[in-house]
């Protein structure tokens, strides 16, 4: 957890927060005894009374539910025996486990009671005022906590007072001294080693760690939180050492290690259970990897969770800090109002608990909050700099450093006018600012806006350079940067300085580098979703690296810098693509690579005459179209008569008009590879005038398209069918179009193979289904064979559409057909599923596969739909399969009648069959059938040998 803990009798874990009159009016200092007074003597029973106390005291933080009913009975006793000391002990014993249950409020009272009933017994007082300093500061007045201390320290004797150490380092942490904290947590360490004390002694490691995360070395910090692991679990304190082992994901966050932490994060929380104050602090602290992981969303619904279990403990300290965490996690999803918002509250809570190094934190969110929404002006700027420059005085070096980046940028985006807009002034209704001027076009990351071309003209003017350049001065030459972000940050300074330097290819290996920086580990995360959000860490990187290769203009440049960001992406190798062998495997294909920049949408286009580059205008407007279109084809495909054919015809028309029509010459009458950008992966390309009857597929990348395009089918299976039909519930036709499936194939006997054209030939028109193959609904239902029965032909069957035998298919077969309903799921695309008869095939379940089909065909609603959070890492079913290794999917990406889905895939089979490849036969049967929504995803396929029936084996 991210707040230290404070082991007054257990080391306490991550701390929490309220707030409440200041401690030194609630803990004055001791009345003097009256006169006369003496210490009561000390019987057997009253010593017996106070040593079950202290047993109370001791045990708080192992069984904190045996401790608690012990020390009540001890205190009824002690109350009725008018023994203060017993009392008072007994107290404490009770504040500790209600700490230990985050309840603080009520351990606050109880240690005031101890300090009370102590008034006569300074030492007694004393230790209760130790316990009530972290108590004091979790409940958000680390300054009191402090002052409470002070008071202690005095009648604090031998480890008493390394003990009170230990404590203050947990309110200094909160404060910002770091330093003094560690300083506390040295002597505590070195004075209780060998003191017969482990859990003090545990407690110091664990506040030391943490305070040395918070410094950035995380070395150290791992050093300490492993040895109060050790020492905990030899002292039998089972319960320390998992709250050190709940902070180690929280060293594996801020040091960049995303896998380690969510690892770490997932293990504590089952730890945690029985704490619920403590298990929010854990899941606010979780909060902070997701978003380390650019995951906003899940994140801000973690502390949607955590912010009210942390509001009802009275935990202040970690409330507020969990309120910036949400600040953070709303400007990222991209609500810059409720980010300043939470924003502003979180640093009114910091600052109404003394803890003015934090409030910094908050004043960024604010000030990026407002970057995101107003005109940028010279005003700005200084704020921008000014707030860089007090994060740096507090310590924080990463924000600081992050911040004087974005001042560079901002410096360079501000437009040379005679007139300052006024501070706070609201950007035009794009919510973009103005164009650049040509001159400061050249080395703007992320904007490039001059001219009608992305190449910029000139430099930025003298005094602006000179400024920026100071800026990154900062950045490059400041603090050592030992967290990952700091260091990404750095290297992105260093591409900046050198592009307005004229460097570029300095600044394209300084973005290489960056880039490794920020994705290194990630192929750890088992998860390809979390995987393809984490990446996100180096999108600024690649932005800029794809605004200075569109700069430079030529297209092997910019498809390099595309190829190399999706490479990055999908954690595969990040070799450089060769153009030449592109160009020779594409052989008569064209393969179009779309980027986008800003609102600018581009494509390089490669066919064996050459690469070129082509602007496609705004990327918006596409998107915006994509969708209409597809709307258009839903409401089509669900029978709704509002949706005339001409209004569908209209949109298709447009939209390939703006995004094919300026790639007409270059591409020709080729077949055509696409690799789409954002929202264009859920075009139905194919009802694109242009590419009607054409075949096309899908890709990730050129690199992907290469490696699926190697995959030849028959060369994998294992034992059992060469295909394999699924039918899901449902569907009236779903169990006519598997028997067809199977049918279609066990029909094809041995004979000589046909003339096997290039797997990238485009289909001739005069194609059609085989003769002698009968329509699907022209023969009754049956369980197939599982040979032919005219000699040894391909081997088929119908598969029960039940989750475990259709994975063993998938696992087996070389062609798989499964016919069912679909599901896509935006938020989650792992979750999308294709529905059978035991529940749900999701997409999380292929990734389980040691392998996949050659073919994999989805006779259903939105199967091909995927949701690309980075250019390269498409996510869904279709992209699940070609993860796993599938050459080529055919899926729909509409909603498609059942009737209409037969006919198509009725012909798509009969083609198949007669040597096309997948992709040919796609586009011919959706051609002549009319039945559009289906694509093919991965590769454009080759023939299947359906003439060697012999089965190969890896």
């Amino acid at each position: 957890m991210d707040q230290p803990t404070a082991p007054a009798e257990t080391p306490k874990p991550p701390p929490t927060t309220t707030t409440g009159p200041p401690l030194v009016e609630a803990t004055p200092p001791l009345p003097a005894p009256p006169p006369g007074w003496a210490v009561p003597p000390l019987t057997a029973e009253i010593a017996e009374l106070v040593a079950e106390a202290e047993a109370a005291v001791v045990a708080s933080g192992v069984d904190p539910g045996w401790a608690r009913e012990r020390a009540r009975a001890v205190l009824a006793e002690a109350r009725a025996r008018d023994c203060q000391e017993a009392v008072s002990v007994a107290h404490r014993a009770l504040a500790l486990a209600a700490r230990e249950f985050g309840l603080l409020e009520l351990a606050a009272d109880h240690l005031h009671e101890a300090v009370t009933a102590a008034r006569h017994l300074p030492e007694r007082a004393a230790q209760a005022r130790l316990s009530l300093v972290a108590v004091r500061a979790d409940l958000g007045d680390p300054v009191g906590a402090l002052c409470v201390a002070d008071l202690a320290e005095g009648h604090l004797t031998g480890l008493d007072a390394a003990r009170l150490g230990v404590q203050r380092s947990v309110a200094l942490v909160r404060l910002g001294r770091i330093e003094e904290a560690v300083a506390c947590c040295d002597l505590a360490v070195q004075r209780l080693t060998g003191a017969g004390d482990p859990r003090f002694l545990a407690g110091a490691l664990l506040n030391r760690g943490l305070a040395h995360t918070y410094l950035e070395d995380y070395d150290a910090a791992s050093h300490d939180l492993s040895a109060c692991v050790t020492v905990a679990r030899d002292a039998g304190l089972d319960h320390i050492a998992t709250l050190a082992e709940a902070n180690l994901p929280f060293v594996a966050t801020r040091r960049g290690d995303i896998p380690a932490a969510f690892t770490g994060y997932q293990a504590a929380e089952k730890t945690l259970a029985g704490y619920p104050e403590r298990l929010a602090a854990m899941r606010a602290d979780f909060a902070g990897a997701l978003l380390a992981a650019y995951l906003p969303g899940e994140a801000r619904a973690l502390l949607g969770q955590a912010v009210p279990d942390l509001a009802a403990a009275g935990a202040l300290v970690t409330l507020a800090e969990s309120r910036l965490l949400l600040a953070q996690a709303e400007l990222l999803v991209g609500d810059p109002y409720q980010a300043r918002a939470s924003a502003e509250r979180a640093a009114a809570e910091l600052a109404g608990q003394g803890r003015h190094a934090w409030v910094p934190l908050a004043e960024e969110v604010t000030l990026r909050a407002r970057i995101a929404v107003e005109e940028p002006t010279r005003h700005l700027l200084d704020e921008v700099r000014m707030l860089a420059g007090r994060l740096a005085a507090h310590g924080w070096a990463g924000p600081a450093a992050a911040l004087r980046l974005t001042a560079a940028e901002l410096a360079l985006t501000i437009p040379a006018q005679t007139t300052e807009p006024v501070p706070g002034q609201a950007k035009p209704a794009s919510g973009r600012a103005e164009p650049i001027p040509a001159e400061h076009a050249e080395a703007v990351p992320g904007r490039a806006e001059a001219g009608s071309g992305w190449a910029g003209g000139g430099s930025p003017v003298p005094a602006t350079r000179d400024a920026v350049e100071a800026d990154l001065e900062l950045v490059i030459e400041g603090p050592a940067a030992t967290g990952r972000a700091h260091r990404v940050v750095r290297h992105h300074a260093t591409a900046l300085r050198r592009s307005l330097r004229g460097d570029l290819p300095g600044a394209f290996a300084a973005l290489r580098t960056g880039l490794e920086e920020a994705t290194a580990g990630h192929e750890r995360l088992e998860d390809p979703g979390v995987r393809a959000h984490a990446v996100r860490a180096g999108e600024r990187l690649a932005d800029f690296g794809l605004s200075l290769a569109l700069r430079d203009g030529r297209p092997e440049a910019v498809l390099g810098w595309a190829e190399h960001w999706r490479a990055v992406a999908r954690g595969h190798s990040r070799e450089p693509l060769s153009i030449d062998g592109l160009r020779a495997a594409l052989g008569g294909t064209a393969l179009v690579e779309m980027v986008r920049h800003g609102d600018r949408l581009a494509a390089v286009v490669v066919t064996a005459d050459g690469c070129v580059l082509r602007v496609l205008g705004s990327y918006t407007a596409a998107a915006e179209a994509t969708i209409r279109l597809r709307y258009g084809l839903r409401r089509a495909g669900l029978r709704d008569t509002g949706t005339p054919a001409s209004g569908i015809a209209g949109e298709a028309a447009a939209l390939a008009t703006r995004l094919l029509d300026p790639l007409a010459a270059d591409i020709g009458d080729r077949p055509v590879v696409i690799g789409p950008t954002g929202a264009l992966h859920t075009l139905p390309w194919g009802t694109l005038p242009a590419f009607r009857g054409r075949a096309i597929c899908v890709a990730a990348s050129a690199s992907a398209w290469l490696a699926t395009a190697a995959l030849r089918p028959g060369t994998r299976r294992r034992a059992g069918p060469l295909v394999a039909a699924v039918a899901g519930p449902g569907l009236e036709h779903a169990g006519t179009e598997a028997a067809m499936v199977v049918r279609t194939y066990q029909k094809t006997t041995r004979r000589t193979p046909p003339h096997q054209e290039s797997a990238h030939r485009t289909p001739q028109t005069q194609e059609a289904i085989p003769q002698g193959l009968p329509h699907p609904e022209s023969a009754p239902l049956r369980e197939p064979d599982d040979r032919a029965a005219d000699g040894p032909g391909v081997v088929a069957a119908r598969i029960a559409p039940e989750t475990a035998g259709v994975l063993d298919a998938l696992g087996q077969a070389e062609i798989v057909h499964i016919a069912a309903h679909g599901f896509f799921s935006a938020q989650s695309p792992l979750l999308s599923s294709i529905t059978l008869d035991d529940g749900r095939l999701m997409a999380y379940d292929l990734l389980g596969l040691g392998r996949t089909p050659w073919l994999v065909v989805l006779s259903a609603c939105d199967a091909g739909m995927a949701h690309a959070p980075v250019d390269g890492t498409t996510l869904g079913l279709a992209g699940a399969f070609l993860e796993r290794g599938t050459a080529c999917v055919i899926a729909g990406l509409i909603p498609v009648r059942d009737d209409e889905a037969l006919t198509l895939m009725t012909l798509v089979h009969a083609l198949l069959v007669s040597g096309q490849t997948p992709a040919q036969a796609l586009a011919t049967a959706a051609e002549k059938t009319g039945v559009q929504g289906f694509a093919c995803f991965g590769s454009l396929g080759h023939p299947i040998p359906l003439h060697d029936h012999e089965p190969h084996r890896p």
